[in-house]
């Protein structure tokens, strides 16, 4: 059984995950900067309705903070990156059918901030995925 992305569930799996995989901890150790997800609703996919948006503090391995920011009623936090893509776009990265760095490239996935700061970083960049992976699953963790 798998946990619902994007949920509330998933959010705090991945924040469990982020703060006790070692792993992580150690390709991570010296990652500075905090993210905002935004996840778009995508034509035709009525599970989600409005923008979905995700705040992640992510320090030398670890996550400070990880918490749903409400665009109605919120400003979004200034983070040194904002990641945006369709649900379809996320969820085809997180069921490893696209290539995250692929879909940087080619805008798939927007990046804003610095894309060559991430360039630097791909091993960082490639394991947070694979804890962004292991959130999905029920029983998944470090």
């Amino acid at each position: 059984m798998s946990i619902a992305f994007p949920s509330t569930q998933w959010l705090r799996k991945l924040e469990t995950i982020l703060n006790s995989d070692k792993r992580y901890a150690q390709i991570a150790r010296n990652w500075e900067g905090d993210i905002n997800f935004v996840i778009l609703p995508a034509q035709g996919e009525g599970d989600l309705h409005a923008p979905v948006v995700y705040y992640l503090d992510l320090w030398h391995g670890k996550c400070r903070q990880a918490r749903e920011i409400d665009p109605q009623n919120e400003e979004m936090p200034e983070a040194r990156f904002t990641l945006t893509a369709s649900l379809s776009n996320y969820r085809k990265i997180l069921e490893g059918e696209l290539d995250p760095m692929q879909a940087m490239v080619t805008r798939r996935l927007k990046v804003e901030g610095s894309l060559t700061y991430m360039l630097r970083n791909v091993p960082v960049v490639l394991d947070f995925v694979r804890c962004c992976r292991l959130a999905l699953q029920e029983e998944g963790g470090g």
